[in-house]
């Protein structure tokens, strides 16, 4: 009979000192987990700031539009007219070193005009063609000997001139990093001046990069212009900005 009584005890007894164990491991497991108010994200104290980075450059190259314009009775021979036109002015401006793969037809136009007298009756149909050659320029030291040759060659109008950068990459990446030095900067003299010391920082973000190109040229027409001498065209500058947001942590000193 003692037997089986010191039996039944060692089970109860292990029982008991499981429950006592997981008492005391829980609050351990709860004390892990546990956040102060002061590791809260409402109470983290941040300092935040932006910066504006500008880049000004000179443009290098430029885009130009050439207008192609004829007339024939028949559309054979209006197209025909403006093919020739067009191989012309092609030539010239190869002959300028333009590169081939840098002029391309960019619109190409076929429409019918018809003629009246003073009855208002139609006595005649005319057939125009409009044709656009979009040129890259890479040496603008040859620009307005360029646009000349394409008027002498026989384009009717040159509109639509636009300066740009070769490297816009490189100009918008230098923009972003002054935008950020400029807002580390700022941090740095918003602590000193609060009297507090700047911590790491928290959030970056680069924003409103933007691209401001010189106003397009208005355009050359044909004829006058065409027998004037040769005037320089201004590129002007090119402007490239960014900003940055910059957030950290501060504490005192």
């Amino acid at each position: 009979m003692k037997t089986k009584s010191f039996n039944y005890a060692i089970p109860i007894l292990l029982l008991v000192t499981l429950i006592l164990g997981a008492c005391q491991v829980a609050p351990a497991a709860n004390a892990q987990n546990t956040i102060t108010p002061a590791e809260t994200a409402g109470n983290l104290r941040t300092i935040s700031v932006t910066g504006t980075g500008e880049v000004i450059l000179v443009p290098d190259m430029a885009y130009i539009n050439v207008g192609i314009h004829t007339e024939a009775e028949d559309v054979t021979s209006a197209v025909a007219a403006n093919n020739q036109q067009a191989a012309d002015i092609t030539a010239a401006i190869v002959a300028m070193g333009v590169e081939s793969k840098d002029i391309q037809t960019s619109n190409f136009n076929v429409y019918s005009m018809n003629r009246y007298d003073n009855m208002s009756n139609i006595i005649g149909t005319t057939f125009a063609v409009d044709n656009t050659l979009y040129i890259i320029v890479r040496d603008l030291t040859k620009l307005s000997e360029l646009l000349d040759a394409a008027l002498g060659a026989g384009a009717n109008q040159i509109y639509g001139i636009t300066f740009d950068i070769a490297d816009r990459s490189g100009a918008i990446a230098r923009a972003r990093d002054l935008a950020i030095q400029d807002a580390e900067a700022k941090a740095m003299a918003v602590a000193d001046t609060a009297g507090v010391a700047l911590g790491k920082l928290q959030t970056i973000n680069v924003v409103n990069t933007s691209y401001v190109q010189p106003l397009a040229g208005s355009g050359r027409g044909g004829g006058a212009a065409a027998e004037t001498p040769s005037v320089p065209i201004s590129a002007g500058q090119i402007i490239v900005t960014a900003d940055a947001d910059l957030v950290y942590l501060f504490g005192d000193k």
